[in-house]
């Protein structure tokens, strides 16, 4: 190429350079305007909290999904409900026709004579599957325990529902130091990372949380403890460390590829390291989770799942290079 067709490429505007104590008050603002929308966002899940509560409760409410439905009864004294407790047609003689039959009975008193006797009355029939044959009770033990739990629930609903402000804050700060070609790439894998992370929490949500809350009562029967009353502070605590555990364990794709892409990694390399792999899936569940068999096996399957598309996403890239580099030669 001659120097008459060479064609300069345009400069990049970085805009004027700043001085480190500049950049220090420019992040100083960002953390600001963070901390400011984060503490507005705190003041308006205080006051939802209930509401919160009741969305991390889904799970609980979904603890007997992979179970087959067993009868059971349970009793109603006022808004008091005790139960559901299984049993069997034999141990209640009044429990209805069909193959799993959820009953409820209001308990009361009427006067015969001069004596008082005790009632049941039968409820409606509840719409098929709005009950299950486990039903588990979230308790407050201590006089202060309700407010660390709205608190606790209100700091992670913050973080949520303030994200797109903290984000754009901290964006003005970080994207002026990259050039155009940088940032495409950044948003890229950026939305990788928010999709995998989103991913992680529904699956985690909906699928393994009922599962690893009914093996925790399974494991309560199996070592002779009731399991039907936890504390609602330890309750919050387990499902939420859960779920930001396994958003952030879904980013170990994210990370895998990023250093194949840098060339630090190659997928022959991946491969040979996939049992190296599987003791680092079950050490991620006991870090990020919490240090127990269940939740381990849960968080461990999805992460070598990853892991495989990893693989197969890195060998998609080394034939793809091979093969441009073929079409060059």
């Amino acid at each position: 190429m001659s120097d008459a067709d060479y064609v300069p490429a345009e400069p990049e505007e970085f805009g004027a350079k700043k001085s480190f104590w500049d950049h220090l008050r420019d992040l100083r603002t960002a953390l600001l305007r963070s901390a400011i929308a984060i503490g507005l966002a705190l003041v308006v899940c205080l006051l939802i909290a209930d509401k919160l509560v009741l969305i991390l409760e889904i799970p609980l409410r979904r603890i007997d999904l992979f179970q087959k439905p067993r009868p059971s009864v349970a009793f109603k004294i006022g808004e008091t409900k005790l139960g559901p407790y299984v049993l069997t047609p034999e141990q209640f003689a009044d429990l209805p026709q069909g193959t799993s039959p959820q009953v409820v009975y209001q308990l009361g008193v009427t006067q015969i004579g001069d004596k008082s006797v005790a009632t049941l009355n039968a409820l409606p029939s509840a719409p098929t599957g709005a009950a299950g044959s486990l039903h588990v009770r979230l308790l407050n033990l201590s006089p202060t325990e309700a407010f660390f739990v709205a608190f606790r629930v209100a700091i992670y609903g913050a973080i949520v529902v303030a994200a797109p402000f903290w984000v754009y804050f901290m964006g003005q700060f970080f994207l002026p130091a990259l050039s155009i070609r940088e940032r495409s790439v950044f948003f890229q894998w950026l939305g990788w990372g928010v999709l995998l992370f989103f991913t992680g929490v529904l699956l985690t949500f909906y699928a393994l949380l009922p599962v690893a809350l009914r093996a925790s009562v399974e494991f309560s029967h199996l070592m002779g403890f009731e399991g039907y009353d936890w504390r609602a502070d330890a309750y919050i605590s387990f499902v939420t460390k859960f779920i930001v555990g396994m958003g952030v364990g879904f980013q170990f794709p994210i990370v895998v590829l990023l250093l194949v892409k840098m060339g630090f990694l190659t997928h022959h390399q991946l491969a040979h390291y996939r049992r190296h792999v599987v003791v680092i899936s079950l050490i991620l569940g006991a870090l990020l989770t919490t240090p127990e068999v269940v939740t381990q096996i849960a968080m461990a399957v999805p992460l070598y799942i990853l892991y495989e598309i990893s693989i197969a996403i890195a060998r998609y890239w080394d034939w793809k290079a091979r093969r441009a580099e073929a079409a060059q030669g």
